[in-house]
């Protein structure tokens, strides 16, 4: 025996071994998601529960600060706790070998207790976590004998000789089940992704609505550089929702149930919901997220079956005054049910820009009510609609705290010239864009300094439920100035020109930029 082997492996290897075991234990479990369903992923399960745990507050903060990457930054803020978590119980086995597989046991009763828990999920999903746990404590052992810790699974009877750290060896295992982790992850990854419904979105034939949208005015869209175009490309669309792991489901096997305060339930299936007549309309839709000024906002052509009809044949009970509608991971929305029933052009969405919905935005079947906030409204991956009342059920935000009926606020905002910007003197094109859905934009203003407001020159409307573009042509001084804007809707409502933020019922205020004029 050298003295390199014989002297007591240090708290660095024990790190290590916690965190290779770790490592492997999800990586390990993440294969076995590839084969059961990606949502019973543990790190999945854990971090959606995690959502529904977490306090508005913070939900709200980690919109602000991190946006649509809100998401990953959780899944990241997860990896980071559980590897310091790791490190800590490898470094406490150099002294209680037991304490390392105790943890991996405690880190797969939380994967399993999240996964069975989740609305979508079953028994089966607890079999990824426990894949992964069986896949750790083996590492674990077979690591720490290399690292010189007793076997952890020996009774007090057997007294063998007590193992030595062998760094060679050790550094050798690590370097092994590493590579055995991060394969296993690539691959499980694969395969969750390869059982998506992507290859059902591109079989789909769309019908040829029989109310098909005109195309926008010519004059929607003012090609101004620094405002995004009148219509929103499919890839920029904004995406707020709770689904850490974006729902898989196939044409072939979706299916609807109306039920509830109706006279005759209806179930459609996909292939009876394209063979109705479908409508096609340019309908903007906005997160109740969003600050003044944000960007949680898009405009797209939307195809689909007009609700109201839908409800019609069902036949709405009188006193039904909310719709409730899930999703496929068993998430909800409370949808007043005037809002489907009075005319405007709510709709069960196929298609989203002349395509299949993208699987982000809820392919196949989706519900679009204009006007209302996404989060009353907007039901992705849609499987389920109840008629019911606004007293007998909350939906999903509605518990926590937000307004059960939330019309979208007029608001605008400016997108050039970017707050800080520096200009030279002469004229600039203020612009940006206005919106209050199922209310439409009649006018807005722009304020420099303490000037008086001035108005702006508007684009052609589409319709009332699509957002507007704006441009004021400003002969700008030299100095620095303050830059405001404010709309007027249809109904001659002006904006609310009090500070709000989004929580409860939509945020409020005047966006205002600052510029330098050289």
């Amino acid at each position: 025996m050298t003295a390199e082997t014989a002297r007591p492996p240090t708290r660095l290897a024990g790190g290590v071994l916690g965190l290779v075991s770790a490592g492997v234990a999800l990586g390990a479990a993440q294969l076995a998601a590839g084969v059961v369903g990606g949502a019973s992923s543990p790190m999945i399960a854990v971090g959606s529960a995690a959502i529904d745990a977490t306090p508005e507050w913070l939900k709200s903060f980690a919109i602000r600060t991190f946006g649509t990457n809100d998401k990953l930054a959780l899944l990241v803020g997860i990896a980071v706790v559980m590897a310091i978590a790791a490190v800590a119980l490898g470094v406490a086995s150099l002294r209680r070998s037991r304490a390392g597989v105790i943890g991996i046991g405690v880190f797969a009763a939380i994967g399993v207790a999240a996964s069975v828990s989740r609305p979508a999920n079953g028994l089966g999903d607890a079999i990824p976590s426990l894949v992964g746990a069986a896949a750790g404590a083996y590492a674990f052992r077979l690591l720490g004998r290399r690292a010189g810790i007793r076997d952890p699974f020996e009774t007090q009877e057997a007294t063998p000789p007590a193992p030595v750290y062998d760094r060679r060896r050790f550094l050798k295992a690590g370097f092994l089940m590493t590579a055995f982790a991060g394969v296993s992850g690539v691959v499980g990854q694969y395969l969750v992704r390869r059982a998506d419904a992507s290859a059902s979105r591109a079989a789909v034939h769309l019908p040829i609505p029989v109310d098909a949208a005109p195309p926008p005015p010519p004059g929607a869209d003012l090609g101004i550089p620094g405002v995004g175009p009148f219509i929103t490309p499919n890839a920029d669309f904004y995406r707020i929702d709770t689904a850490l792991f974006v729902p898989s489901v196939s044409a072939e096997s979706w299916e609807l149930t109306i039920h509830g305060m109706v006279d005759r339930p209806v179930t459609l299936d996909y292939r009876r919901l394209l063979e109705r007549p479908m409508i096609e309309r340019d309908v903007t839709l906005t997160c109740v997220s969003n600050q003044v000024g944000g960007r949680y906002i898009g405009n797209a052509r939307w195809m689909g079956a007009p609700l109201k009809a839908l409800l019609e044949e069902a036949g709405v009970k009188p006193g039904a005054t909310q719709i409730v509608t899930r999703s496929v991971d068993g998430f909800t929305i409370g949808t007043p049910t005037a809002a489907a029933m009075d005319g405007r052009d709510a709709m069960l969405a196929v298609a989203m820009n002349g395509e299949a919905l993208p699987l982000e935005h809820g392919f196949p079947v989706r519900m679009i009510v204009p006007g209302l906030y996404g989060y009353v409204s907007a039901m992705k991956w849609l499987v389920d609609m109840e008629l019911t009342t606004f007293e007998a059920y909350d939906a999903y935000w509605i518990q926590r705290g937000w307004a059960q009926r939330a019309p979208v606020k007029t608001e605008s905002r400016i997108d050039t010239p970017r707050s800080g910007a520096k200009l030279r003197t002469g004229q600039v094109a203020v612009a940006g864009v206005a919106w209050a859905q199922h209310r439409g934009i009649e006018k807005v203003e722009v304020q420099i300094d303490d000037d008086p407001w001035q108005e702006a020159d508007l684009a052609e409307e589409d319709t009332i439920d699509t957002w507007r573009q704006w441009v004021y042509r400003w002969d700008a001084p030299r100095g620095d100035h303050l830059v405001r804007v404010r709309a007027t809707d249809g109904t001659d409502t002006l904006q609310v020109e009090q500070p709000a933020p989004p929580f409860p019922s939509g945020a409020t205020g005047d966006h205002a930029i600052d510029v330098h004029i050289a």
